[in-house]
């Protein structure tokens, strides 16, 4: 009976410490959401475009413990911001696999963590983004829509995770401000947005004192001033939130390139050249081509010509993808052009044929004019560079005392017609701009020219500062009535988010 007694503690012993061992293995095993400070070192490198760094943090987290998930989702940040601003098509090949090969990992990870559906539609917005720079349009669509899907559930299940109301405010305010041209994708992929909701959302996060507001503040600071200049038509105070949260643009080269151009869109040149020649130069950062595109814009735009195009050269020998390369030998013809060397402008304008693609509206409209094989008139085009840089006094006295019976073409008469407007209303003389903008109504409302549209969203924004809603409507809506002009969708998008904030929707 003893020995029977002694055989059956030892047994139980045994099977007390198997047990244990299980437990042991299966905490060991399971997948965890932890975004500990390891994690925020290597978001905040990896979000200022220092991605060896980042990658650095990120493998020290991994080690601390092979089983959190979140170095996996930092990981995509990693190969979305190399892919995205490069658009390397050897990147492209051996990268863009990883973004399914997360989500899969993602997939593994405890439900019950706010991150798992959140962390999937992150790397789904990311894919997507990717997804348009190498023109893959449909596998776009279906990833946001998976995506919207995946954050609509998170806020039903975690309403209190505040990183949902950046993202998913984000989609709402682009998906109710989608162009004519995109409509029927949003359609058929079932998705529905607003613009005054979705930035609701966006702009309480990036002004919250939320503790994951705070951690992921890098991506709010890129997200709001961006949908405020373009969305909401807030351009100043898009740049000025950079200044009010103090943003790094030093040695944050993210926040850097958005303040950048920012004020190269809002007319500010001279802020622009400071941002990009401020800059932490260090090898640590991703090198990337845009500082050359920027500073090339910068140039032109105060007829520096020969600066200019040497900046633009470095862009087209450095860059890999696809976006603004025919813009920018659209550019670097006009350099030719207007210094008086036909043979090489002759010789960039074949380029722009040859180079690049027409995704974005500026390389459809450069390739139009490539082909069309008509140079601009010298003074109007001098005119455009110094109104569009913000020079516009200097633009006002090129075209002071002319009029449009001055241009023996119709084409002209009409870009003179508008130019003029819109150095009126760079100048505040918003009376002579609106009459300005009539008259190229009137001129170019059924040509293929982008000037009467802009010239109907020019109106509406006038009428919208001065709180004339209903017949700032009425020129939103005579944009979108125009049809088969160049810019379409983008101007479109103009036009829906000013209606949009006009009827409050």
């Amino acid at each position: 009976m003893a020995t029977l007694s002694y055989f059956r503690a030892v047994m139980k012993q045994i099977f007390l410490l198997f047990g244990w061992m299980l437990i042991a293995v299966t905490c060991i095993g399971q997948k965890v959401f932890d975004f500990n400070t390891t994690c925020i070192l290597g978001y905040q490198e990896i979000s200022k475009l220092k991605i060896k760094s980042g990658i650095q943090f990120i493998d020290k987290a991994k080690q601390q413990n092979p089983q959190n998930l979140i170095p996996v989702l930092l990981e995509s940040y990693s190969d979305f911001y190399t892919l995205f601003l490069n658009e390397d098509p050897t990147d492209y090949e051996a990268l863009y696999p990883h973004f399914q090969q997360r989500i899969d990992q993602l997939q593994e990870g405890p439900k019950s963590s706010p991150f798992y559906l959140y962390s999937q539609a992150i790397l789904r917005i990311q894919r997507a983004g990717v997804s348009v720079k190498f023109g893959h349009l449909w596998d776009a669509g279906w990833d946001f829509r998976k995506a919207y899907l995946l954050l609509k559930e998170n806020k039903k299940q975690f309403p209190t995770f505040t990183p949902n109301d950046l993202m998913y405010g984000t989609l709402q305010a682009v998906l109710g401000t989608t162009p004519k041209g995109y409509k029927w994708l949003i359609n058929i992929l079932g998705m529905k947005g607003s613009l005054t909701e979705g930035m609701k959302l966006v702009k309480s996060f990036a002004y919250s004192n939320d503790p994951w507001a705070k951690i992921f503040f890098n991506d709010a600071a890129i997200i709001y001033p961006y949908l405020q200049f373009f969305f909401e038509n807030k351009k100043e105070e898009a740049l000025a939130f950079t200044q009010q949260k103090k943003i790094d643009l030093i040695n944050n080269h993210l926040q850097a390139y958005m303040a950048s151009n920012l004020a190269l869109n809002i007319k500010q040149i001279e802020l622009s050249k400071s941002i990009i020649q401020n800059r932490n130069k260090s090898d640590e950062y991703l090198k990337v081509s845009v500082w050359d595109f920027e500073m090339g814009y910068a140039k032109l735009y105060h007829l520096e010509l020969t600066e200019a195009k040497q900046y633009f050269e470095q862009f087209t020998q450095q860059f890999k993808g696809r976006f603004y390369v025919k813009d920018v030998y659209q550019k670097i013809s006009w350099i030719y052009y207007l210094q008086g060397n036909f043979k090489q402008a002759e010789e960039s304008r074949k380029l722009v044929i040859k180079k690049g693609a027409t995704d974005a509206d500026a390389d459809k409209k450069a390739l139009k004019d490539a082909k069309a094989l008509i140079w601009p008139n010298p003074l109007l085009l001098k005119a455009r560079l110094l109104n569009d840089g913000g020079y516009h006094t200097e633009a006002y006295k090129l075209l002071a005392g002319k009029t449009e019976y001055d241009f023996e073409k119709e084409a002209d008469k009409l870009e003179f017609a508008y130019r003029a407007a819109r150095i009126y209303d760079d100048l505040g003389k918003t009376d002579e701009a609106i009459k300005a903008y009539l008259i190229t109504i009137r001129i170019g409302s059924n040509r293929k020219e982008y000037f009467a549209a802009r010239a109907a969203v020019q109106i509406a924004q006038i009428y919208e500062a001065r709180g004339q809603k209903s017949l700032a409507i009425q020129y939103y809506q005579k944009c979108l009535e125009m049809e088969d002009h160049d810019y379409k969708d983008s101007l479109d998008q103009r036009a829906k988010s000013g209606i949009a904030r006009c009827k409050g929707e």
